[in-house]
């Protein structure tokens, strides 16, 4: 403590008589130096619980003034021992602090902070001057202090009563609330239900039309290429030196028309690679690739388109032992190559390659007119021409078709540009595709013979590494025709047959092999990607089975030849 505390009153506990005093000498030394009614009760009840169990003990009244002013009790006995004191324990919830020092009692409660060393000195001599009462009236006194503290506590219930009366109406309004809030919540939640299952019916219905837009797309390609074609070897034959001789206008005229008409079929090649690539009917056909040999057929094929102000700069590429589809890549470089010669008219366009981890990284970067940021997010949309920049023909289908054969390829196309400055398009590719694993658990069903129908090569080589070890001999037609004259010939044990291809429907093979005695036993699985809706139940009831093929895997394969070699 800063400051020693200062006498204010010494007394002797003489008689069972002096506990009254005691009390009531505590008390006034409390008010004596202005603590508050509470407190002058507190230091008088701990003087009393003390001084009955300590008779004849010397109590010392002080005071500290300074920063920190307390008051100090000390009750000094020879008798105290180590005895176990139950008054101690009761002070000690009514003191600051209480403890024990061998032959006394030493209590201590703070004071309010103007008590300084002039209070402590009129305090002592107030208490100097004033003389105990007797016992009865400090029984008085205890008695007042009693009611007073029980009309507190009956205030306190009685607010309490008041506060729990409002705490229930309160409770009663947040049930209000809550319950509100709850239906509300469940109102919101068959919204919620209720648009979810419009957005699934308008997610079907985007999906239905988007497949109605990649089977136009197919067919109004193949109905087109026809024509075209025709018009094609139509002009050639009309241009070639051995037919009748044209005036130079006719010529000129002739020329523009073979050249538009090429223009077109590239047009309508675009939207065939593209509605394949939509319905799932490209299957990568994996296998090793030479980078370098694919980099330098780029180079030299696409060299002439290249203005004479740009150079076309294809770096030599790593030594990766890169496992993919060939074709595929191939188109997605010429794609971009093509892309960047178009609208770059001074500077270079370049291809570099390299390895990072398990993925190999092909970047065309051109120095051409670059793309406005407001249109990078849209370059990879079917259609969409960016505005502003200065029009090279095209239909809008060479970037996401590249996008497309990246995604079929396991990898990804991403884009950087800067307007005015140029290009930058990157492929990333797994050096090793993630294909799919084949459970062959147990023995394969075994046919001796196998005829695949389908005009997509592709489609024809999937099929033969699906019926590997299933099929002794798969044989292979791209049209109706070849297909009935192989299956009238080799009479093979199982056919795959493809509805959509130039040249004749499937369902005429079907039908043609239904006539036929030798052959019309057997059976015939359709694999196809045509919507089934188009086709009449009767025009399809000589198929064994239906499988569209996104679904067709080696499992589905197997369990289809099951079925007939049991």
């Amino acid at each position: 403590m800063s400051v020693d505390p200062a006498p204010v009153l010494r007394m002797v506990l003489s008689s069972e008589h002096d506990v009254f005093v005691l009390r009531q000498r505590g008390r006034e030394v409390a008010a004596a130096l202005g603590m508050d009614y509470q407190d002058q009760v507190r230091v008088a009840t701990a003087l009393s619980e003390i001084g009955r169990q300590v008779p004849g003990a010397e109590v010392l009244f002080a005071a500290a003034a300074g920063p920190r002013p307390h008051l100090v009790i000390v009750v000094s006995s020879a008798a105290l021992g180590n005895q176990n004191l139950e008054g101690v324990r009761a002070a000690g919830r009514l003191m600051d602090e209480v403890r024990v020092e061998d032959e006394r009692i030493v209590l201590t409660r703070r004071l309010p902070a103007q008590v300084d060393a002039e209070r402590v000195g009129q305090a002592r001599a107030e208490l100097a001057e004033s003389s105990p009462t007797t016992a009865l009236d400090e029984l008085s006194v205890q008695n007042r202090q009693l009611v007073a503290a029980l009309e507190e506590v009956q205030a306190h219930r009685d607010e309490l009563l008041h506060l729990n009366a409002e705490l229930e109406e309160t409770n009663k309004g947040v049930m209000a609330l809550y319950t509100q809030l709850s239906e509300e919540l469940e109102q919101t939640n068959q919204g919620v239900v209720a648009l979810y299952a419009e957005l699934d019916e308008r997610s079907a219905q985007l999906r239905e039309a988007n497949e109605a837009k990649s089977r136009f797309l197919a067919n109004v390609s193949h109905e087109l290429r026809a024509p075209v074609t025709a018009i094609i070897g139509l002009t050639r034959l009309l241009l070639d030196p051995r037919s009748e001789p044209l005036t130079s206008e006719q010529t000129h005229q002739l020329d523009l028309v073979q050249g538009s008409a090429a223009d077109l079929l590239a047009r309508v090649n675009d939207l065939l690679d593209l509605a394949k690539a939509e319905s799932g009917r490209i299957e990568p056909n994996w296998g090793p690739i030479d980078l370098a040999a694919v980099f330098g057929q780029l180079r030299g094929t696409l060299r002439p388109l290249a203005r004479p102000e740009v150079e076309l700069a294809v770096d030599e590429p790593p030594a990766a032992g890169l496992v993919s589809d060939e074709l595929l890549l191939t188109q997605i470089l010429r794609n971009l190559l093509t892309n960047a010669l178009k609208f770059t008219d001074t500077g270079t366009v370049g291809m570099g390659a390299w390895v990072d981890g398990e993925r190999l990284y092909i970047a065309v970067a051109d120095t051409g007119l670059g793309i406005p940021f407001a249109e990078q997010a849209r370059v990879f949309e079917e259609f969409h021409q960016v505005r502003g920049a200065r029009q090279a023909g095209g239909t809008g289908l060479g970037l996401p078709y590249a996008r497309r054969l990246a995604t079929l390829l396991g990898g990804a196309l991403t884009m950087v540009s800067e307007p005015g400055e140029g290009s930058t398009f990157t492929l990333s590719l797994p050096l090793r595709p993630a294909v799919p694993e084949v459970d062959d658990d147990g023995p394969l069903p075994q046919v001796e013979r196998a005829l695949v129908v389908d005009d997509d090569p592709a489609a024809r080589h999937l099929l033969r590494q699906l019926l590997a070890g299933i099929a002794g001999q798969v044989s292979e037609a791209a049209d109706v025709r070849s297909g009935l004259a192989i299956a009238v010939r080799e009479h093979p044990s199982v056919i795959f047959l493809d509805l959509r291809m130039p040249g004749g429907d499937g369902t005429e093979l079907l039908a043609d092999l239904a006539g036929l005695d030798d052959v019309a036993g057997i059976p015939v699985f359709v694999v196809t990607a045509a919507d089934l809706s188009d086709f009449r139940a009767d025009e399809l009831a000589h198929a064994r089975s239906v499988l569209v093929k996104e679904h067709l895997t080696r499992r589905a394969v197997v369990d289809l030849v099951a079925g007939i070699a049991r």
